[in-house]
């Protein structure tokens, strides 16, 4: 086999790789195509969705921090401040503050 046959059959090797190379890379960017059509069409929907749920998590949020929690922190707050009052009426009568009982009386 001379030199000049090795040459031509290298030179038909790398046409058809290169052949083969652009046949795939032709696939290839059809797929990548393909893939952000479908997820074009597809994210939209899902996009609403979840900007929905967002919303109905945001207004319930609203909802129960309007009419469960305010109130319930409310409630519990004027029920403290009931406890210590009769705390401090008690203490009064019994006997003299401490030092422990006037500082936590500052507070």
């Amino acid at each position: 086999m001379s030199l000049a046959v090795l040459r031509d059959l290298a030179i038909i090797a790398l046409a058809v790789e290169t052949l083969l190379l652009g046949l795939v890379l032709a696939v290839l960017v059809w797929q990548v195509w393909s893939l952000v059509r479908m997820l074009r069409e597809e994210l939209t929907p899902i996009m609403e969705s979840a900007n929905e749920t967002a919303n109905t998590v945001r207004g319930t949020a609203v909802i129960l921090s309007r009419y469960v929690v305010n109130p319930l922190v409310r409630t519990v707050s004027y029920g403290s401040a009931v406890n210590r009052f009769l705390r401090v009426l008690r203490r009064d009568r019994r006997q003299p503050a401490t030092d422990a009982e006037s500082s936590e009386a500052g507070d």
